[in-house]
């Protein structure tokens, strides 16, 4: 049997781009001979749909569609993903649903079982899981067909009481076929494989896993889709980051007619979970999903064109780099805005970075606003020293020039700020907080420095001194960031022990990071969760980024 394996980027809601690219796909795989073309959770409709799911009138659509498609399914099995009605009273309206179809009929309706309810997933908030399984049979092979989850529920801690793949067992399927819509994270390459192998070396028999690739506003999805033999030897891989098709040779006896790209001993055993922070880990694909988020959430909204505030500071320069690579250098503003406590260097330094990236550059003074604000608010001020309300006038001013540009020439402002900033409340609301995607907000600074070594990797586009000197906000005279901010070797270790891997202070205490530098550290977390509640979207890059993957209550007192 020959099996293709599409692997899409699609748009939520876009019925008639998604249906056309699905058909597309069809005869390019006829063409290739295979027997069998298969397709992503929720191709139909794109991943997460969301609340989306609850008008009828997109359900109703999403069955068009696969009408539409089945009539290509005549001479070739098709596997796609939609939401399905159910048509018992109890329980949820709708099923997360893979259609079979062949012969321009639908042949099989197989139910996702397992529904997440962690991190950015909440399908059980839509969904009804499965309640019986069924193998489906085509050209004399018996397919056991799961979805995403489906086949994650391996290992000493199950999260689920049930296994779908044990019940599909029961009926001596020759295949596993996964349509996945697994998210990004710099941990997931590693993890996807080692539950794939888990799943083959338990049941014996192939599988073929195809994975979303694309961005929805904050997730990513890498693509990655794989085939193992029944050896589980790796046999095919799709790239990350971008569209593909592969068309698979099945043998009768499980094995495979391609090449062995990893035997089951180089494949890993276990999933990634890095006890610390390990800021350079898969740094290129970090790069990558960075610039994947910029490029679709700027298609998929019919924008072209961002703009930025350039500092002369590594967050805004490793911004400006990624944010060129996407759109096109051509396509991305950067204004440089001195206050009197910026200094030459940092000026110099932003100028020489845009020169480096040929992007368009503007620089606008802000002394004389910034002396406007302070003189107005002299009678309320009435002489008080100079301290934060001062620094984020300046801040707030910039925000106001930026959003005003991008009001004037039709821009999407593009957020700077990185994950140590956000989690300790590093930053200022309505100023350097503003924007329509936060680039940064997942990359601790630590990683951030690894992605600016990263950028220039072949040629110094960065300019060395943005990377080399000590940090600062220059909202005040010789201001540094661990004026306020322990030191981000330390910091970001931190962090990463509470906010990666849930540890409580105790916890981190006895892993020998001070008392006192752990205390003030989750004090900050917690005290600014309002800050990041009101924040824009941030690209997700690890496996616990802020935003929909986690909620925190912005009153409570833990830790307060």
């Amino acid at each position: 049997m020959k099996i293709s394996i599409a692997q899409q980027n699609y748009h939520i809601g876009n019925f008639e781009a998604n249906t056309a690219k699905i058909i597309s796909a069809i005869k390019e795989a006829k063409a290739a001979g295979a027997d069998l073309v298969m397709f992503s959770e929720m191709s139909i409709c794109g991943y997460p749909a969301r609340d989306f799911v609850e008008f009828s009138d997109f359900i109703n659509k999403c069955y068009e569609a696969v009408d539409l498609i089945r009539e290509h399914a005549d001479t070739i099995g098709v596997l796609i993903g939609s939401p399905a009605r159910n048509s018992i009273q109890k329980g949820k309206d709708l099923f997360n649903a893979a259609f079979f179809l062949y012969e321009k009929e639908i042949k099989a309706e197989i139910h996702k079982t397992l529904l997440p309810t962690y991190d950015v997933f909440d399908e059980y908030r839509y969904f009804e899981p499965a309640y019986e399984w069924n193998i489906v049979s085509f050209k004399g092979k018996k397919l056991a067909i799961t979805i995403c989850e489906d086949i994650w529920n391996m290992g000493d801690n199950p999260l689920y009481r049930i296994c779908p793949m044990d019940k599909l067992m029961e009926q001596f399927p020759d295949l596993m076929l996964n349509i996945s819509a697994s998210p990004f994270d710099y941990t997931h390459d590693e993890d996807r494989k080692s539950v794939i192998k888990a799943n083959v070396q338990k049941y014996k028999i192939p599988m073929f896993y195809c994975n979303a690739v694309g961005s929805q506003t904050e997730i990513v999805f890498d693509g990655a889709s794989l085939v193992f033999d029944k050896d589980a030897n790796l046999c095919a891989a799709l790239p990350m980051f971008e569209e593909a098709m592969v068309t698979v040779h099945l043998n009768d006896d499980g094995s495979i007619q391609a090449p062995i790209l990893e035997p089951a001993s180089r494949v890993p055993d276990k999933e990634l979970n890095p006890a610390t922070l390990e800021p350079e880990l898969n740094i290129a694909q970090v790069y990558d999903a960075l610039i994947m988020g910029i490029r679709d959430y700027f298609s998929k909204m019919g924008f072209s064109k961002a703009i930025l505030g350039s500092s002369g500071g590594i967050d805004s320069a490793v911004t400006l780099a990624i944010a060129c690579d996407a759109l096109g250098a051509e396509n991305v503003r950067a204004i440089l805005m001195p206050s009197p406590y910026s200094t030459d260097h940092s000026i110099n330094d932003a100028v020489e970075l845009s020169k480096n990236l040929l992007n368009p550059y503007d620089i606008i003074r802000i002394d004389e606003v910034f002396s406007a604000f302070t003189q107005t608010l002299e009678p309320v001020f009435n002489g008080l020293p100079f301290s934060l309300a001062e620094e984020n006038i300046q801040s707030r001013t910039r925000g106001n020039l930026l959003m005003a540009i991008a009001n004037k020439f039709g821009y999407i402002l593009l957020n700077t700020s990185n994950k140590s900033e956000l989690a300790t409340g590093y930053g200022t609301l309505y100023g350097d907080m503003a924007g329509g995607l936060g680039v940064l907000g997942d990359c601790y600074k630590l990683q951030v420095y690894a992605l600016a070594k990263y950028i220039n990797r072949k040629k110094e586009i960065i300019p060395e001194n943005i990377i080399s000197k000590a940090p600062s906000a220059e909202l005040r005279p010789n201001q540094k960031d661990s004026d306020s901010l322990p030191d981000y070797s330390l910091l970001d270790q931190v962090l990463y022990q509470y906010i990666e891997k849930r540890m409580g202070p105790g916890e981190i205490k006895a892993m020998g990071y001070d008392g006192t530098l752990v205390d003030r550290t989750l004090k900050m977390v917690n005290n600014n969760e309002y800050k990041r509640n009101q924040f824009c979207p941030i690209i997700r890059i690890s496996p616990k980024a802020f935003g929909v993957g986690r909620r925190m209550p912005i009153v409570g007192k833990y830790l307060n």
